[in-house]
């Protein structure tokens, strides 16, 4: 009987050079097999010749789910799924995600909102801890040109740099008929949408009627939290720059902090 994989550790094989699969925790050997060769036949399906990173991570208790999220390039496009799971199903249920990815965004089509396969990570808690600190160079853009993010990298929320105003900016899925968009200060829509309904993606983009809130971390964690919130667009206090709070699988906390 295979012992599970209890270190991180990264795997190839010489008939997919460029597919890696890294493991965290306690990874059963047959989940690498399966994630190798589902994500190959699916590369091979859509005549893909790309670079495949597969992270499957494995919870310490066996009774949560395992999370698996695989990284592609399309013509030059980095395209993301993550998607949770029982232990046996979350690789098929990874491969099976991204096989749909790759024909949406063939088609230029958006993907469905809500989402069965991925509920937003909403629940009332206590405080939890930031467990990771995401620095990042922001894309300056419009909101479709965020939007187009949004989708390729299977996010619900993403932060960016609204090109018109130069504000820190967001845009989330709204329901199965949009996008919405929120900005630090300006709330009122975008000059494109002076004379027609604004759209990104052939979808609405709803303007928040509220500016971002100026808050520190400490209030952020903790409005988030306590009001069940799957993530929180504010205003940091200290640097005066927009922050992305969002909550991870494990239920702690990751921070999109901006870098000039």
């Amino acid at each position: 009987m295979n012992s599970p994989l209890r270190s991180s550790e990264l795997w190839a094989t010489a008939a997919d050079p460029e597919l890696a699969v890294t493991t965290r925790g306690a990874v059963p050997p047959a989940d690498v097999t399966r994630a190798v060769r589902g994500i190959g036949r699916v590369l091979r399906r859509h005549h893909l010749d790309a670079a495949a990173r597969v992270r499957v991570t494995a919870p310490v208790d066996a009774d949560e789910p395992t999370l698996v999220q695989a990284n592609i390039r399309i013509h030059d496009t980095p395209t993301r799924v993550q998607v949770t799971g029982p232990r046996g199903f979350a690789v098929t249920f990874a491969v099976e995600r991204l096989d749909r990815q790759i024909a949406r965004l063939a088609t230029k089509q958006s993907r469905e909102w809500p989402d069965p396969a991925r509920p937003p990570l909403a629940r009332v808690t206590e405080p939890r801890p930031i467990a990771r600190r995401k620095h990042c160079a922001l894309l300056t853009g419009t909101p479709a040109e965020a939007t187009a993010v949004l989708n390729a990298m299977d996010y619900d929320a993403y932060l960016f740099i609204d090109a018109e105003t130069g504000e820190d900016a967001v845009v989330s899925w709204a329901d199965s008929l949009g996008i919405r968009m929120a900005r630090q200060r300006t709330t009122t829509a975008p000059e494109a949408a002076v004379d027609r309904p604004l759209t990104a993606n052939s979808l609405s983009v709803l303007m928040d009627a509220q500016p971002a809130p100026t808050l520190i971390e400490e209030v952020a964690v903790t409005r988030l939290c306590r009001k069940g919130l799957p993530f929180l667009f504010f205003t940091d206090a200290d640097t005066g720059r927009g922050r992305l709070l969002y909550r991870r699988y494990d239920g702690d906390l990751t921070i999109v902090v901006p870098v000039d």
